[in-house]
């Protein structure tokens, strides 16, 4: 088991520029990224990336990226409640464009997030996320580069 802080990527429904940009960050600053999907990913050869594939199920990927996660990870997902038990790990969680989910801030966004989902459930057509642009990919590589300066010291 790896001590050194390392990346989990919540891989279904990350964007493929955010991979791209965790691909070249794994190479260049030598950290581990795996991506945990329930599907086969192609990922670039290299000793700093690698790929879990999980059975297909609900919340399947999220409960292996709980059980593996390490306090001082990074894990970058879309998906609130799993951000949420990776911060109780004392693991650092990102959304694809870059915002940074905190202690502070996600019982806040997983309110809002049950809000929608009753919304929905009751007929209202809520719409989907906005388009994924050039500005999320900066904000994410942004917040990456936060992170990946607390890496270094830890080398």
């Amino acid at each position: 088991m790896s001590t050194r802080p390392q990346i989990w990527v919540d891989a279904d429904a990350c964007p493929a520029p955010i991979k791209e940009v965790l691909f070249r960050a794994a190479e260049r600053e030598q950290v581990q990224v795996t991506l945990v999907a329930n599907q086969w990913l192609r990922t670039p050869p290299s000793r700093f990336v690698r790929a879990i594939q999980v059975p297909g199920g609900f919340d399947v990927a999220d409960a292996e990226i709980v059980e593996r996660v390490n306090a001082g990870d990074l894990v970058v997902t879309q998906d609130i409640p799993l951000a949420a038990l990776v911060i109780e790990k004392g693991a650092l969680a990102v959304h694809p464009r870059g915002e940074l989910y905190t202690p502070d801030t996600i019982a806040q966004r997983l309110s809002m997030r049950n809000f929608m989902d009753e919304l929905r459930g009751s007929g209202v057509d809520t719409g989907g996320p906005a388009a994924f642009h050039a500005r999320d990919k900066q904000a994410f590589a942004n917040q990456l580069d936060r992170w990946l300066v607390q890496f270094r010291k830890t080398r």
